[in-house]
């Protein structure tokens, strides 16, 4: 074999497929071509000049790789579905497009001299990016859309908290046996409800409680800061959770934020108690009404009714109300032995929002939307956080916020630069019909061009987006 053959191999392929001659001696074809847009849009939106200016004392004698553009093409990487720091081979390796990209060990050294100053920084060089992002939707969209329960559009913004467990399958700091019976971290997150934007999030032992207040506020906290100034003091802002979230001291450090401006309000999920129970059969059936989809449509089986004052509830915020709802249990749910007494499935909520803003059952499916938030969860898993790549807890702590940096990426690209379907799709969907996209590199006119290939099925979306992505206003300097 000559070496001009070395590497070629030929494919013998069954029926009408053509007989293919297979070699790795391409010139100029690139591969995930689509995520150059995740790196544009880093750019746009001020992330990366953030990045840097706040990660500028990590750079040795200023030489080498900007920190700050390091933290960004592992924020691209992890949103086109890398799992792990080395799979920055795949930008690496593609300098024509991406530019310079950091080796995986200086990558690693990076991570590992995040400590909680540099990570503050990356919180607050978020918090710029995304307050020129919405400023742009603002421009070219009409500001971020609302989101949506019971067929109604919602008002002002809506945080949904909730925990997750990730296992571990090695020795890792702070790893710990969790209530499944697993072993791994359980990372408490929360997730803007209107874009899908990853907020913020907390990494913590396994054996970390559900229901810990401290951890929620600091969550909270956190995800506040985040939102633009503008939309934290003059929007509502409705926190969901589930009963982990009912502690009273959390529900009190919610309602005292309406003293700094903050037009907060909840709706948590609530145990089903002894005291639940007997109120629920005590309660006249002509207080049940049919409960509705999130599309407005009657839920057929499912009732909701209303048991503020027929429950104690002292300690928790003036004006919460407790509501529940009843519906016959689906093949495969978890039911109490309550539940199968009655032969329904009970669950309950608090929420302070007062009698008169929306009827039972839009409260009770505006609750039921913060099941949203396994969906971004699930996705999240695939974006980042599903797998943390150290030994050592600081390190998986700025993983996360990087994670979480590459799961806005994406949301801002669906509501800045995308239309239709793709506007609302998953990460994986994404993935596989604009990120991975191959294209071939061609120089002329003193320009290097993207040639998407003209038989790619989503090319004219692609396209679109990177003529979106260029006209975005940008700040004046």
């Amino acid at each position: 074999m000559s070496p001009q053959q070395e590497g070629t191999f030929c494919v013998h392929t069954t029926g009408s497929r053509p007989k293919l001659v297979v070699s790795a001696d391409g010139r100029g074809v690139v591969s995930h071509a689509g995520s150059r847009l995740l790196a544009d849009l880093a750019d746009a939106t001020g992330l990366t000049a953030a990045f840097t200016n706040t990660l500028r004392r990590l750079r040795p004698r200023g030489t080498g790789h900007d920190p700050g553009r390091i933290a960004v093409d592992v924020a691209v990487m992890l949103a086109d579905g890398g799992e792990a720091i080395s799979d920055l081979a795949l930008l690496r390796d593609q300098a024509a497009v991406f530019g310079p990209v950091a080796s995986t060990a200086t990558a690693w050294r990076l991570l590992a001299g995040l400590d909680p100053a540099a990570l503050a920084g990356l919180r607050r060089a978020r918090a710029a990016a995304r307050d020129l992002a919405w400023l742009q939707a603002a421009e070219t969209r009409g500001g971020i859309p609302s989101a949506r329960a019971g067929g109604r559009d919602l008002p002002g913004l809506v945080l949904d908290i909730d925990a997750t467990l990730v296992t571990c399958h090695s020795d890792k700091e702070q790893a710990a046996p969790t209530y499944k019976r697993g072993f791994g971290y359980h990372p408490l997150l929360c997730f803007l409800d209107n874009t899908g934007e990853a907020l913020a999030g907390v990494l913590r032992p396994g054996n970390a409680g559900a229901n810990t207040a401290t951890h929620h506020i600091t969550v909270l906290d956190r995800a506040l800061a985040q939102i633009p100034d503008p939309h934290r003091h003059g929007t509502p802002i409705l926190v969901r959770t589930d009963s982990a979230g009912g502690a009273k001291t959390f529900l009190a450090h919610l309602r005292s934020l309406r003293d700094r401006g903050i037009r907060t309000s909840f709706s948590v999920g609530y145990a089903v108690t002894e005291p639940v129970r007997r109120a629920v059969r005590a309660l006249p059936d002509r207080f049940w009404h049919p409960a509705v989809e999130q599309d407005g449509t009657l839920r057929p089986g499912a009732q909701v009714a209303e048991l503020t004052g027929m429950l104690d509830l002292t300690g928790h915020p003036d004006g919460t109300r407790i509501i529940v709802r009843r519906e016959h249990p689906h093949p495969g749910a978890q039911l109490s032995l309550f539940d199968l007494d009655e032969g329904m499935r009970h669950q309950a909520f608090l929420t302070d929002t007062p009698v008169g803003e929306g009827s039972l059952q839009f409260l009770e499916a505006r609750h039921r939307g913060h099941a949203r938030v396994e969906d971004r969860i699930r996705c999240g898993k695939t974006t980042g956080f599903g797998r943390f790549p150290s030994r050592h807890f600081a390190i998986n702590q700025a993983w996360l916020e990087l994670a979480l940096t590459a799961i806005d990426l994406l949301a801002w690209t669906q509501t800045l630069l995308l239309d239709g379907e793709l506007a609302t799709a998953e990460p994986k969907k994404l993935r596989y019909r604009l990120l991975h996209a191959a294209a071939r590199l061609t120089r002329g006119g003193r320009r290097l061009h993207l040639r998407i290939a003209a038989t790619w099925p989503w090319r004219h979306e692609l396209t679109a987006a990177f003529t979106r992505l260029a006209a975005l206003p940008r700040p004046a300097t």
